[in-house]
């Protein structure tokens, strides 16, 4: 028997998914030719439909049909559209016991003095403003030469950005920058810490040590460059710091370690019409099976579940945890509005040539990486991920800045699923 042409996802939705190019006059479905051609991977309309009623994949709304539209059409970007709708949040109406495994899985990885876990083993140069990169990089750049010596060490990253001045000394934007260059400093994957200023920075060192209640220590050293009396000098004791430290944090050795330890970041990226229905299913598969085990998974990129937030709010253990999502959305919906733009200019150029129409579709398919369990907790950008089970943290939808929040907030593993 041939291969179907095309996937249909749920009986009620009124479209399906082409999995190769289909030629005008091919029969997709009994009593449904294509009257046009459908690229692979994008979208026919199997039931005909009149202008603004809704077109279902997923057996959700993904668009409003901006003309009467016949079975055969092509449904993209040109009869197809965003539209104002109801969504029904039923909070907690999907939530359900985790059923645990008996025997929970480990896997290889290290054990710090203070107890917790990592699964990488690097030192780490954080810096607190834009004005200290250069000198970062001429550390690392420095005990380049000397890593061979020490295998087990994965290596001494400049963790550069492009704040730390020019910016108010409180508020928003120095919260979340505190909070994300506390969370790389004290993140288990870092044997050891140089937090570098300039030192004339709005981000004082002595600010973000004590906003964010970190010690100075053996292992966590802050250095202003103006106080150590230049450049030169600065990376001079940094070199002899981190050298002295090289052989402790070779010694480690990777060791089983519960699986409940592991935080799981989710990111997808390139998405088309299949990355819904095979690789992010396959993730929330994998996701799954760890929270079953007692680990831990974040999803995040709020203007990239816009639309999709009810199939969130259903999971939630609690109201008030699924409140937490619509609380997010809603600010990102003012923030749009107050800065002249739209949570609907996704999906990208890249997205639409794949197949993905609106953003409510890319949503849903963004989605389904998280699996089917609970969500247990909702945090802000970089907060410290504390609890076990599914979690959700707000960012930005773009993929690097949401996946800085992730591992600042203790994720340790990251799993990136791409489309075309």
């Amino acid at each position: 028997m041939a291969a179907p042409l095309a996937i249909r996802l749920h009986a009620a939705d009124n479209v399906v998914v082409a999995r190769m190019d289909i030629l005008p006059g091919t029969e997709v479905e009994p009593g449904a030719k294509a009257t046009q051609t459908i690229p692979a991977g994008h979208k026919m309309l199997t039931r005909a439909v009149k202008q603004g009623e809704p077109i279902r994949k997923y057996n959700q709304i993904i668009g409003f049909a901006t003309a009467d539209l016949d079975i055969g059409t092509h449904i993209h970007t040109q009869n197809c559209a965003m539209g104002d709708f109801e969504r029904d949040y039923a909070f907690c109406a999907d939530a359900r016991p985790t059923d645990y495994v008996a025997n929970p899985a480990t896997f290889q990885g290290y054990r710090r003095a203070d107890g917790r876990a990592a699964t990488r083993n690097y030192i780490g140069i954080v810096t607190t403003v834009n004005c200290s990169a250069a000198t970062s990089r001429m550390i690392a750049a420095k005990l380049a030469p000397v890593l061979e010596a020490y295998p087990n060490v994965d290596g001494v990253v400049p963790l550069t950005h492009g704040g730390g001045c020019g910016m108010a000394a409180s508020g928003l934007e120095m919260d979340v920058l505190r909070r994300t260059l506390a969370g790389y400093t004290r993140h288990p994957n870092m044997a050891a810490v140089v937090v570098l200023g300039l030192g004339c920075e709005t981000n004082q060192i002595s600010g973000l040590m004590h906003a964010e209640g970190l010690k100075e220590g053996p292992k966590l050293i802050p250095m202003a460059i103006q106080e150590e009396g230049g450049v030169a000098r600065t990376v001079g004791r940094a070199v002899s710091f981190l050298k002295e430290l090289l052989p402790e944090a070779n010694s480690v050795k990777r060791e089983p370690i519960p699986a409940s330890e592991l935080i799981l970041a989710l990111q997808c990226g390139g998405s088309d019409g299949y990355s819904g229905i095979s690789a992010n299913p396959a993730l929330g598969a994998a996701v799954d099976l760890l929270v079953r085990n007692g680990g831990s998974a974040v999803l995040s990129e709020t203007p990239e579940i816009y639309g999709a937030e009810h199939l969130l709010t259903r999971r939630a253990v609690s109201r008030e945890i699924g409140e937490k999502i619509v609380e997010r959305i809603k600010w990102w919906e003012d923030h749009c509005a107050r800065t002249g733009g739209e949570m609907n200019n996704n999906p990208s150029p890249g997205n639409k040539a794949g197949g993905l129409t609106t953003i409510l579709e890319k949503s849903l398919g963004a989605v389904a990486k998280g699996g089917t369990t609970n969500l247990v907790e909702v945090y802000k950008y970089a907060e410290p991920i504390t609890a076990k089970g599914f979690v959700y943290m707000d960012t930005p939808g773009y993929d690097p800045v949401a996946a800085t929040g992730q591992v600042a907030g203790g994720a340790n593993v990251l799993c990136f699923t791409t489309g075309r």
